[in-house]
């Protein structure tokens, strides 16, 4: 069972320049909300309660302004500075001490997911006890993405970063679920000729021990990326989209404690207090008079 997650949330974001010369790109806004809602949802979503922030050195003020410990959500945020990027691996050097002897899932801050049977199917995957599980989501162009072969029984058989001759159309999206040795695998990868320890080789360890399995975004479920300011835009508006037709927030994290019975109406009180007068807190308002 997995009750720790990691959000990588540092990198430079320098396709989004400048609007990242002075905020970090998971503070952007994603329609009506900061871009970190979006990956932490997924982990509380998850049933995670007990979550590493990995942010930028220098950049941890801006984040404790907007998240100070996760109290009035009903779970733990810690964070960690990252000295400078090292490769998505590094999360779990840096996290050594959070993770503990622990499973942990690994969410890439830039990261968006939606669907209908999500929940359901992030639920089972932190039930992982051991080697580890990505989710991936089939794509239109496999070559842009690091991609993954599954056999019948869901196993990972071969992965390829952006392979020129077609192996999948499956891609490897920015969710991981791990056991705990996935720091000491970690510990031992080398830098690529870019100077980074790579996602890929780690996955590949346990693809090699035969651990590696895979779990589906279905038909009609989201995955988007948001690394550039084009990207920015499409999420935005494809969350803009699904809220003012169907009236529901997307990761409302006030709502997933709520639902979750992780924090009562005292909480949603002092977080509608906490944002003021906004259209998220007109959305708290909502929920307290529902229930």
């Amino acid at each position: 069972m997995i009750k720790k997650g990691i959000i990588l949330a540092g990198g430079k974001g320098t396709r989004m320049s400048p609007l990242t010369k002075a905020v970090n790109k998971q503070l952007l806004p994603i329609y009506d909300k900061p871009l970190l809602f979006y990956p932490l949802s997924i982990l509380m979503l998850s049933k995670i309660k007990d979550i590493l922030i990995i942010v930028n050195k220098g950049e941890l003020s801006q984040y404790k302004k907007l998240i100070p410990s996760g109290k009035n959500l009903g779970i733990k945020i810690n964070y960690a500075e990252q000295k400078s990027p090292k490769g998505l691996p590094d999360a779990f050097i840096v996290g050594e001490k959070f993770i503990g002897k622990d499973n942990v899932a690994l969410i890439l801050g830039d990261n968006f997911f939606y669907g209908q049977n999500l929940t359901s199917n992030l639920n089972q995957c932190s039930k992982l006890k051991s080697g580890a599980k990505i989710l991936l989501h089939k794509v239109s162009k496999p070559e842009l993405y690091g991609v993954a072969k599954v056999n019948k029984k869901n196993k990972i058989i071969l992965l390829n970063e952006k392979p020129k001759k077609f192996i999948s159309d499956f891609a490897v999206t920015g969710l991981y679920f791990f056991d705990k040795k996935v720091v000491n695998y970690a510990k031992k990868l080398k830098p690529s000729k870019r100077g980074e320890i790579e996602i890929i080789d780690l996955l590949n360890i346990y693809r090699k021990n035969n651990k590696l399995s895979a779990s589906f975004i279905g038909r009609g479920g989201a995955w988007l990326d948001t690394g550039s300011i084009e990207d920015f835009y499409k999420t935005s508006a494809f969350v803009s989209a699904i809220e003012n037709r169907q009236g529901f927030k997307i990761a409302c994290l006030e709502e997933i404690a709520f639902n979750h019975k992780w924090i009562g109406k005292k909480e949603l009180l002092n977080s509608i207090k906490f944002y003021g007068k906004c259209e998220y807190s007109n959305y708290l308002q909502k929920l307290l008079k529902k229930n």
